[in-house]
């Protein structure tokens, strides 16, 4: 482990290709850095969050991560370095930022990767801790924790720490934030001899009939990590490299590290200049103009040749012509006729009885009275 000094100068580290290289960045230490807070002795816990990247590029070589959880944690780089980059130097710049003064900080860290002369460790595992997170596995107290219990479950002369990858990075769901769910963490780990019997024992067909089953299966040295580290047994990966095949699963998971595409190359500026008018006669003229043609088709048949009244009775037999217009003027004088009907005012709309003396009352009007303009129902005196 290495932190950053509170000086404005470069950092050298010195990690050995294949085994994990953690680098923590201590919010205490940049503090002293920005401007004094408004009282003097006070105490501010001001969030700080950073950024790093690699030196004339946006962001950090392919096996190198880094995260930070909350502005008000530390945030650490990590990842196991490859033997491509042995013997060149990477610079990472390393930018501060105090969320409440919007002030920065800079500091570079230079990353010296030497050779390993036990790499590749032949024997590697790869576990997976359901119970942890990445920032909380990266400690050292909690690292060298596991990696004790490994040690004691495998009996190793060496043991290292390969890589740690987050559950995450490998298509795992986020957790939900109920009863303090861990997202998982692959830890991958080498050795210099075979694997322990224990380690072996996901290879036995009763352990793969439950694992295919959902289900536990029984691992005899499962208690030695039960008491911190919760390991799903059917998500271990067991390699040997000196056969190069997998003892345990036929597929081996990738260790995190993304594929060198070699330098960005922007096109060029001599680019030649493209023409667009075809294209846009393409596009929209040829479409609008078979849109028009269509419309004049469909306004001449709608409109030119309608056919008219005169067609109509022209092409009509001169007896419907007689008998149509006959109804119709036979239809005119029934209408007239009745509107000069006089009939007698309905009996059951007029009073039978006087009111006061219950006397029978005659009609108030004659027969050859005009009822059109009398209103249906008489007013009472």
């Amino acid at each position: 482990y290495t932190i950053l000094s509170k000086v404005h100068s470069d950092r050298n580290v010195y990690p050995s290709a294949g085994v994990l290289f953690v680098h923590v960045l201590e919010r205490e230490y940049f503090k002293g850095e920005f401007p004094p807070y408004p009282k003097p002795g006070e105490m501010s816990n001001d969030p700080i969050t950073f950024n790093t990247n690699l030196m004339g590029y946006p962001d950090r070589p392919g096996w190198l991560r880094y995260i930070q959880r909350t502005p008000y944690s530390d945030g650490v780089l990590y990842g196991s370095p490859t033997v491509e980059n042995v013997g060149k130097p990477t610079i990472i710049e390393i930018t501060a930022y105090n969320r409440r003064t919007f002030e920065t900080a800079r500091h570079n860290l230079i990353i010296n990767i030497m050779s390993a002369e036990d790499f590749p460790l032949p024997y590697q595992a790869e576990f997976f801790i359901r119970n942890m997170n990445v920032e909380e596995m990266l400690a050292s107290e909690v690292l060298g924790d596991f990696l004790g219990a490994v040690k004691n479950v495998w009996q190793p002369e060496r043991l290292n720490a390969i890589n740690i990858t987050s559950a995450l990075d490998r298509g795992g769901r986020v957790p939900l934030p109920i009863n303090d769910m861990k997202e998982g963490v692959y830890v991958m780990v080498g050795a210099d001899v075979p694997f322990s019997s224990c380690l072996r024992e996901v290879e036995n067909p009763q352990n793969q009939l439950r694992c295919s089953q959902e289900m536990e299966p029984v691992i005899t040295c499962d208690k030695k990590f039960r008491t911190q580290f919760h390991i799903d047994w059917c998500k271990i990966s067991l390699v040997d490299n000196t056969k190069q095949v997998s003892t345990f699963q036929e597929v081996i998971r990738g260790e995190g590290i993304l594929p060198d595409g070699g330098e960005y190359k922007p096109p060029s500026d001599t680019l030649k200049s493209r023409d667009y008018y075809s294209d846009f006669l393409i596009t929209l003229a040829v479409p609008s103009a078979i849109a028009l043609v269509l419309f004049l088709i469909l306004a001449y048949i709608m409109c030119c040749r309608r056919e008219g009244v005169e067609k109509r009775n022209m092409q009509t037999p001169d007896i419907q012509l007689v008998h149509h217009s006959a109804i119709q003027k036979s239809t005119k004088e029934l209408r007239d006729m009745s509107k000069n009907r006089e009939i007698a005012w309905p009996l059951s709309t007029l009073p039978v009885f006087h009111p006061v003396t219950g006397e029978i009352v005659p009609p108030l009007h004659t027969d050859s009275y005009d009822n059109t303009s009398m209103p249906l129902m008489q007013t009472q005196q």
